[in-house]
């Protein structure tokens, strides 16, 4: 059976691929517009966030290819679209400063983390700008040594 990294006890899912694609200079907290069909599956944590991005548009803040599976248990009154787009909430100076960013010093945004606080679903956003091949393989090597570091103190 494979070890799997242990998350804290309010993280719904997270997106270790934009660590390794991109470099993070600063993290944001932003609300989501949810419904209810969503909000059960995120608690039974069929939520990924691999393949998702944040686009800004018309002065708002989005959330692309994040994809939720609906429950079977939930209402059928309403279909049900796992990958639609989802808004994101900010206070308004907070997405000014992100669209200044964005649009003059290149960098993207990357969703991070996808949690609970206090009964309310967040997402942490990077403002990130993109990493280089090289970048990636030292990246890699440093993640190695540490690993051997960890197993040469547990072992001596």
């Amino acid at each position: 059976m494979a070890k799997q990294k242990k998350q804290a006890p309010n993280t719904i899912a997270s997106n270790k691929k934009a660590r390794f694609e991109f470099f993070i200079e600063e993290e944001f907290e932003a609300g989501i517009a949810l419904e209810g069909w969503e909000v059960k599956s995120m608690r039974a944590g069929r939520v990924q966030l691999t393949e998702s991005y944040v686009i800004i548009d018309k002065g708002e803040l989005f959330l692309y290819g994040a994809h939720m599976t609906p429950l079977a248990t939930t209402s059928t009154h309403k279909p049900a679209n796992p990958t639609r787009n989802r808004k994101l909430l900010m206070k308004r100076y907070e997405i000014g400063r992100l669209i200044g960013q964005v649009e003059r010093a290149g960098y993207t945004l990357a969703p991070l983390t996808l949690y609970w606080v206090r009964g309310k679903a967040k997402l942490k956003i990077g403002l990130a700008k993109g990493k280089k091949q090289h970048d990636k393989r030292a990246s890699i090597k440093d993640r190695d040594w540490k690993r051997d570091q960890q197993r040469i103190l547990k072992g001596g």
